[in-house]
């Protein structure tokens, strides 16, 4: 039952991703990743606002830039994060 659970709030995140609202969150990006198998790094050359997420099988890198005000993902993120998960044939 819980894999169901994970299941649904991932592809509510990646609908929602796809229909690229106007307010979807640095959360709900760092949330949707971790369900496709990316962790968050954000040491070393990555530090500071810029964030990568490392994929843990193929080590596939996905940066992303934190919202300073607010916490609303723009829409040139929305589209760069859209086109890497469709590059690696998560989407």
């Amino acid at each position: 039952m819980k894999d169901l659970e994970i299941m649904s709030k991932r592809d509510k995140l990646l609908e929602r991703l796809l229909e690229k609202p106007s307010d979807f969150t640095y959360v709900e990006a760092r949330t949707l990743l971790s369900r496709f198998g990316y962790r968050e790094d954000n040491r070393g050359r990555t530090s500071g606002s810029r964030v990568a997420f490392v994929h843990v099988q193929t080590k596939h890198v996905i940066r992303l830039h934190k919202p300073h005000s607010g916490n609303v993902l723009k829409k040139y993120q929305l589209d760069e994060l859209t086109e890497a998960l469709k590059t690696q044939g998560v989407i």
